[in-house]
């Protein structure tokens, strides 16, 4: 049985080097042996091989049809660890490998996709995935080590727990989005008591504090929510229809159809916190995205344009 315990990279690359050159000489001036030292070693390497390698000339070595055999694997093998060291030195530059990146919905509208735009076109090397989830969820995900990085914020009920590391993005203000024809469409800005009669078009979870129910509480009202829809794209289909009105994250602005109109909160307006979340050891290229992450900037507080 062949002891392929011998086939240890170094000895494979002075093997390659004897087969190519044709010559011992030729392959200790190379590596700094002398050639009674590579000859040990050759012979070490044909013995744990079953046989001879090298078939010995009065000048120089050619390979056996077993050594040609072996030089074949050879060369496949010192390949595949010169491009495993290549991929490695570009991961740990931040200019190689794969970089997992997770990222809540409304993120997912222009933070994210601008930000990723960016950065591939800086390092196009790297191959991007990108998972999405709940804040709560993307955090597993940086625990389990299926994610690098991810865009979490505080909403409803603050920062999930065990972050290793985070760094502060931005305030997510909530806009409210009003029928193109509502009475208070023309405002720059709207008082959140101005809108205690209407109808507001939400879904948060059953029991759990909502900025919505929050700023309402601090404005002296409770908000009816008698229609509850889940998907953004639904809530503006209701608010168009004119059964209510809801709130907008501002990243989430440029989603909003040309007949809806957006207008800020005057005064305390509710606004939730966005961070990069990161694990204890960030790879170089989610340490780079989350930095790029912090300097994209919002496009619009108002009606789309």
């Amino acid at each position: 049985m062949l002891d392929t315990n011998a086939f240890d990279a170094a000895t494979l690359r002075l093997f390659d080097e004897v087969a190519t050159s044709g010559s011992f000489t030729a392959a200790a001036e190379l590596f700094g042996y002398t050639q009674s030292a590579v000859s040990r070693r050759v012979a070490a390497l044909e013995r744990a091989a079953g046989g001879p390698l090298f078939e010995r000339l009065a000048r120089g070595v050619r390979l056996t049809p077993a050594g040609e055999a072996l030089h074949r694997h050879a060369v496949a093998v010192l390949d595949r660890l010169q491009r495993a060291g290549e991929e490695l030195t570009a991961i740990h530059a931040g200019r190689g490998g794969v970089l997992r990146v997770g990222a809540f919905a409304t993120a997912n509208v222009g933070l994210v996709p601008g930000t990723l735009r960016r950065f591939a076109d800086r390092h196009p090397g790297v191959d991007l995935r990108l998972t999405e989830g709940l804040s709560a969820r993307l955090v597993d995900g940086l625990h389990a080590g299926t994610l690098d990085v991810a865009v979490i914020s505080d909403y409803p009920a603050g920062l999930p727990a065990g972050v290793a590391r985070t760094v502060p993005l931005l305030d997510d203000r909530l806009l409210v989005a009003l029928p193109g024809d509502h009475r208070l469409a023309a405002e720059h800005d709207v008082d959140l008591r101005d809108l205690a009669g209407e109808s507001w078009i939400e879904a948060a979870p059953r029991g759990q504090p909502t900025l919505l129910v929050t700023a309402c509480a601090a404005a002296g009202f409770t908000p009816r929510t008698g229609l509850r829809v889940a998907e953004w794209s639904g809530k503006f289909g209701f608010v168009a229809a004119g059964l209510g009105v809801t709130l907008v994250p501002e990243l989430a602005a440029r989603a909003v159809p040309r007949d809806l109109v957006l207008r800020p909160l005057r005064g305390m307006a509710p606004a939730r916190k966005v961070y990069a979340a990161l694990p204890g050891t960030p790879l170089p290229a989610a340490l780079e995205l989350a930095g790029m992450l912090g300097q994209w900037q919002m496009c619009t507080t108002d009606t789309p344009a």
